[in-house]
């Protein structure tokens, strides 16, 4: 069972690196591990849920996009094909993925070394500069891409992020498509899990979860407003060289 000094932690990592192209479910895993806590069908319910703390934040300071129905529609189309592989993904994703250190650290790695060659090759020339600009074709591509994060580590916001500036949209306009898309994908994640797994939380499980989700949502702000001010500035290089520093520190877990 999580405590609530742990679920404070972990409601910290998950909100403040939801929407950085570092991998929640990877920092989630990381910290679990750190912490003691042991991986069980409570523990992976937990670290799905509590990313709708995060994307509460999302809707806090998103909502009026949500009224725009153009923008509906093609948060709509990109969600099917995570929707669909999620669903058809299930069990193998949450029995064999989530939680698996081995898993985490060679997708966070992987990503990194993506993120890094990405840098340093792609020139973006004309682009699209608004998400309500994207297309249906381009927010499917951005669907598609976004799909990949299923396998815990590659991190869904940096999926979507390079995927969208290969398909010819501005930087901080895709940033911007991948936060709002966060919010059917993952209230799907977490709705989907609630019927499967309900069961799990108990009383005390329903009140270190609360937490966490509060926690969650405060630091995710913060995170947001990190994240946009910092692609206005600088690349995605760091943050790859940052995964695969935490994958070199993370290696002696893996060989436990």
């Amino acid at each position: 069972m999580i405590t609530a000094f742990q679920s404070v932690i972990l409601g910290i990592v998950e909100g403040f690196t939801e929407f950085l192209p570092v991998s929640s479910t990877a920092h989630l895993t990381l910290a679990s591990d750190l912490l003691g806590i042991a991986q069980s069908p409570y523990t992976k319910t937990f670290e799905i849920a509590i990313q709708s703390g995060a994307i509460l934040a999302v809707v806090a300071l998103y909502w009026q996009k949500f009224l725009d129905w153009g923008m509906v529609k093609r948060l709509a189309v990109a969600f099917v094909p995570t929707g669909i592989l999620g669903l058809a993904f299930y069990h193998i994703v949450k029995t064999y993925l989530l939680g698996n250190i081995a898993v985490v650290l060679v997708s966070l790695a992987g990503g990194g070394l993506v993120l890094i060659l990405f840098e340093r090759l792609f020139r973006q020339r004309s682009a699209i500069e608004a998400p309500e600009r994207i297309t249906y074709r381009k927010s499917f591509g951005i669907g598609l891409c976004q799909s990949l994060a299923l396998i815990p580590g590659v991190s869904r916001s940096a999926a979507t992020i390079v995927g969208g500036m290969l398909l010819g949209v501005k930087r901080e306009a895709i940033v911007e498509f991948s936060f709002l898309l966060a919010v059917p994908t993952m209230l799907a994640a977490t709705g989907l899990d609630a019927v499967k797994s309900f069961h799990e939380l108990s009383g005390t499980g329903f009140l270190t979860l609360g937490i966490g989700l509060i926690v969650s949502f405060l630091t995710a702000l913060l995170g947001i407003k990190f994240l946009l001010g910092y692609v206005r500035r600088h690349t995605f290089t760091a943050f790859g060289a940052y995964r695969i520093i935490l994958v070199l520190a993370f290696l002696p877990l893996a060989a436990c």
